[in-house]
């Protein structure tokens, strides 16, 4: 499936700069989350199964895609939530009222347990709840994601120099560094704090002509700075093209200052990877409001 490729003009610069539109990909399971889930959903058909169970916090882009894509195949859903305080505030989290509203059963837990989600204690418990399921892991990073992303470039994407991409749990990038050639160079920038993701994204990375940029976490995941948003807003207003505040905004934001910063070789080709996530932004404006903060604006 082939998605449109826009141009960003930026002044003074020659360095290309492109994005690749992949939120545009589905309404509901847009970007990184169509691809992960791809060949997860065929998977869990072949084995006869009916329910698809995963994990995921309060505006969990990852949770929202698996609640409609399971209703749109025929699949019971179940997501475990981080946060035991949020099974009384469905109503006012617009991603878990989504899913909700698309007949995901929630499973909340403290934050506590949710850190043993992935131990065999935890999970038996589970499979002693919820009988046969489907496990798809946080973010939907596995080897069947990889592959779903993989397909992300083409042959026609071999003219840029770099790749650019958002990392949560490492899937997108690992897809992305698999079907990238030699003579690209793929850069990783993380939402969250660590190198850890290095390890994560060598399971299933299979070349090494990949790199992480670490200066654009913005203090951490889920963390905004005003900078951020301001930016983000004058990057709509400038190309029409919305970004989340949480992942695409971050590495776009890191992209465009390493460009001013002369990071890039004159004349380079590169290609973003817009990984979707807009769903997020309704939460986000909501806890920027409550603490009388800038929004995000993607009227025109």
């Amino acid at each position: 499936m082939r998605v449109p490729t826009q141009e960003i003009i930026l002044p003074n610069t020659t360095v290309k700069l492109y994005i690749r539109r992949e939120d545009l990909i589905h309404p509901f399971v847009s970007g990184n989350k169509f691809r992960k889930l791809k060949y997860n959903l065929l998977e869990a058909k072949k084995q006869n199964h009916r329910t698809l169970l995963t994990f995921g916090g309060a505006y969990s882009n990852h949770i929202a895609a698996v609640a409609f894509a399971g209703k749109e195949n025929g699949f019971k859903t179940i997501g475990v939530i981080r946060g035991d305080e949020l099974s009384s505030k469905i109503s006012q989290n617009p991603t878990l009222k989504f899913c909700q509203d698309n007949g995901m059963e929630f499973v909340f837990v403290s934050r506590e347990q949710y850190r043993l989600k992935s131990t065999e204690d935890f999970l038996c418990n589970l499979k002693n709840d919820f009988d046969d399921f489907y496990l798809v892991p946080e973010g939907g990073t596995n080897d069947f994601a990889v592959k779903g992303c993989e397909e992300i470039l083409s042959n026609e994407d071999e003219r840029f120099d770099y790749i650019c991409c958002a990392i949560g749990t490492g899937g997108t990038i690992s897809g992305i560094i698999n079907s990238s050639t030699s003579r690209q160079k793929v850069l990783g920038f993380p939402s969250l704090k660590g190198d850890f993701i290095k390890k994560d994204i060598r399971k299933f990375a299979k070349k090494e002509n990949w790199d992480i940029i670490s200066d654009y976490h913005f203090s951490g995941y889920g963390k905004v700075s005003d900078d951020l948003i301001e930016f983000i807003n004058d990057f709509y207003k400038k190309y029409s093209i919305p970004l989340d505040p949480i992942y695409t905004g971050k590495m776009v934001f890191g992209v465009i200052d390493l460009i001013n910063k002369n990071y890039f070789s004159e004349d380079s080709q590169i290609l973003l990877i817009h990984t979707g996530g807009i769903q997020g932004v309704q939460g986000m404006n909501l806890k920027l409001s409550n603490k009388n903060l800038q929004t995000i604006n993607f009227n025109d």
